[in-house]
């Protein structure tokens, strides 16, 4: 078993590099997935029905769809149409369709819940369409699902280990190719998850954050 370890420990340039594509991976994909989702979240709260009714529709057709499902599509479906990605660029484009169908309905539910002041307020001091939305409304239900949002990046991190499957050369491909090469499974992937782990400990760690700077703005 230290044997195993040792082995995982040489070969730790590997891990290293596949943690720093993760990181890289998650982190782009993330964001773009919460701006992407702010946008949409607008549509779903829109005052035109079908405007609202379409998007609600489009939202619900991603979430239904499995990532990994969706990540082939993506890799090997769209080149059929001439649309071709590398695969560091197709997966990242999979996690940020994927995830921001449901960033905009954990948006559109904080937003549901958001006092009417803060609207009449705003249009009280001349603040209409997007202007209100990104400087009045975004702030505080961003704030409110910071917990929600937090656990949607978590999220996004698992969600990459799908990716090795179009050989992106992410944190489990990493952890695979030491495994097949040296036949070290248990330490290969064991210490993949302590590093997925810290990941999402950090995650959380920074959601807490947010949570007690919202707490002092009260």
């Amino acid at each position: 078993m230290i044997h195993e370890f040792a082995v995982v420990l040489a070969h730790s340039d590997k891990l290293l590099s596949g943690l720093a594509n993760t990181v890289l991976l998650a982190g782009i994909g993330s964001l773009l997935a919460l701006l992407l989702g702010a946008l949409m979240a607008m549509a779903l709260m829109a005052r035109s029905p079908v405007l609202r009714f379409s998007m609600q529709g489009l939202v619900d057709a991603m979430r239904c769809v499995p990532f990994l499902m969706l990540a082939y599509i993506v890799y090997y479906g769209l080149p059929s149409l001439g649309i071709n990605f590398d695969n560091f660029t197709a997966g990242l484009v999979a996690l940020v369709v994927y995830n921001s169908a449901y960033m905009a309905e954990i948006l559109r539910g904080a937003w549901s819940r958001l006092p009417p002041d803060y609207t009449q307020a705003a249009h009280s001091f001349g603040f209409h369409g997007f202007t209100m939305y990104r400087r009045i409304i975004l702030p505080p239900i961003a704030m409110a699902a910071a917990p929600i949002i937090g656990n949607q990046v978590i999220q996004v991190i698992k969600d990459t280990a799908f990716l090795m499957i179009i050989a992106v050369p992410e944190l489990t491909h990493a952890a695979s190719s030491i495994q097949s090469t040296y036949y070290v499974p248990f330490a290969a992937f064991l210490s993949a998850i302590a590093l997925y782990w810290l990941l999402c400990a950090m995650v959380e760690w920074g959601v807490r954050g947010v949570e007690h700077i919202a707490e002092k703005r009260r």
